[in-house]
């Protein structure tokens, strides 16, 4: 992968990742809207899953989206110092597939 194809490829993963942590956080509120005023024993209601595990798994997906930017990020910082597609732990070049499969990869496989 060129190094112009690696920028756009990595700067659109970064901004579905800051696009999906912006959707994330209107959820969040609205499940805490929704909860807001109401008498709810959610930890003992029979009927579906709580607002705790509501709120719980929008945070894990949170936590994915930020650990997104962060991988992303990096690329872009291996890229500009001339480093990206190479393995940080054998100095060999990763190959083309892995890259083209995971864009942020900072190892090859062997040592993935």
């Amino acid at each position: 992968m060129d190094e112009d194809t690696a920028r756009e490829v990595l700067l659109a993963l970064r901004e579905e990742a800051l696009a999906r942590l912006a959707d994330l956080g209107v959820n969040r509120d609205d499940v805490v809207q929704a909860s807001q005023g109401a008498n709810i024993d959610d930890e003992h209601d029979p009927e579906g899953s709580t607002i705790a595990y509501e709120r719980a798994l929008l945070e894990a997906l949170a936590v994915s989206a930020r650990a997104r930017i962060a991988d992303t990020d990096a690329a872009l910082a291996r890229l500009a110092a001339g480093d990206y597609g190479i393995c940080e732990v054998c100095g060999e070049p990763i190959g083309a597939e892995r890259l083209a499969a995971r864009p942020v990869a900072s190892r090859c496989l062997r040592h993935s």
